[in-house]
């Protein structure tokens, strides 16, 4: 597929967090019990919390598209591959805002640059993108992107 748009990416990007919470839990191989399943009554039940319900698990096809596009966050630098994947995880702005120690716009332009590079290497383009951006490391602990020739 070659017409990619940011909106494509994102979307992909929150399937493959939903998928990945959907998968079920590793557990660790050791104790099992023989014993058979206890049969509650349903005086047993009253006042009890109801079980979580949880979702079924991901399809196969959408286990594939996620290892499809979990990859894609390796043509990003460290930090907005991570402010990118919080986004697709549906946190929102405020607590990514703290997390990484910038301003509520700042995030959006760099969620956007990040979107918009992964459209430009899926549609077939190589290189660092549409302009060439350089991350600096601030003392502040925060992003200063800066544009070279």
């Amino acid at each position: 597929m070659t017409g990619w748009t940011a909106a494509l990416v994102e979307e992909r990007l929150v399937e493959a967090a939903d998928v990945l919470k959907r998968l079920p839990e590793v557990k660790v191989r050791g104790y099992f019990n023989t014993w058979p399943q206890m049969v509650h009554e349903f005086a047993d039940l009253v006042g009890q919390e109801p079980r979580r319900l949880r979702r079924p698990p991901p399809t196969s096809a959408a286990i594939s598209r996620m290892e499809e596009a979990l990859p894609w966050l390796r043509w990003l630098e460290p930090e907005v591959a991570k402010l990118v994947w919080a986004r697709a995880e549906g946190t929102p702005w405020k607590p990514i805002c703290w997390r990484f120690a910038i301003s509520r716009a700042t995030a959006d332009r760099r969620w956007k640059y990040g979107l918009s590079l992964i459209v430009w290497r899926l549609n077939g383009r190589r290189g660092c993108g549409p302009q060439r951006v350089q991350v600096q490391r601030m003392s502040s602990n925060s992003l200063n992107y800066n544009r070279t020739q």
